[in-house]
């Protein structure tokens, strides 16, 4: 498995290119900002974008995709309940003081228990509301992407239209269950592991 993480954009958000080593198909996952680096890391590795998901629909995490997709002819897939963030996300840049260009209209939509593939990679969708109420996560090949459901050391924050403590709450015991060795690969900061986070993430004291 092909794993490339890239720091994009202003508020330092991780885009993630997945990709079979065999196969040569791929994912984007969250491609925020800088599309030009992004696509020199997909033809570096000589892969092909098959699909483009978007964790959640804040303008950090979509920013560049009408790029990529235009670039590859990749699908844009998210969930269907984040929809309303995702067509707020030029405004939502705008409050913030960025420029964000017109981003395409979603080609899909994914949902709890859907599978994406990428060559001969698998992963599971599942639904994990609290930061927005559409944020997934994807789970499989011994790893977790987590968009802002969960950080090291942290959770995405609730206080954005449509966030939710307790839904957060309940997606961030989901996540804590799967199994220890489980790498997580988060929309800003470094990575981490289930186990680390169950020891140490200030979280876990809200679910007591």
């Amino acid at each position: 498995m092909i794993i490339e993480k890239l720091v994009v954009g202003p508020l330092e958000e991780n885009t993630y290119i997945i990709g079979d080593g065999e196969t040569k198909q791929a994912i984007v996952v969250d491609p925020g900002d800088e599309p030009d680096r992004i696509m020199d890391l997909i033809k570096d590795n000589n892969l092909e974008v098959k699909v483009i998901i978007c964790t959640h629909g804040h303008f950090d995490h979509i920013g560049a995709a009408g790029d990529i997709k235009k670039e590859t002819g990749a699908k844009i897939l998210m969930h269907k309940e984040d929809i309303q963030t995702y067509e707020a996300a030029k405004d939502q840049a705008a409050f913030w003081g960025y420029d964000l260009d017109d981003i395409p209209q979603p080609d899909g939509f994914i949902e709890e228990g859907d599978t994406i593939q990428a060559g001969n990679l698998s992963f599971k969708v599942l639904h994990t509301p609290g930061h927005s109420p559409g944020g997934i996560c994807l789970y499989g090949e011994g790893i977790v992407v987590t968009g802002d459901t969960i950080f090291q050391g942290s959770v995405g924050r609730t206080d954005f239209p449509g966030g939710s403590i307790e839904e957060l709450k309940k997606s961030f015991r989901r996540l804590i269950e799967l199994p220890e060795e489980t790498k997580i690969f988060p929309g800003h900061g470094p990575e981490s592991t289930v186990g680390r986070e169950k020891e140490t993430n200030f979280f876990v004291n809200e679910l007591l």
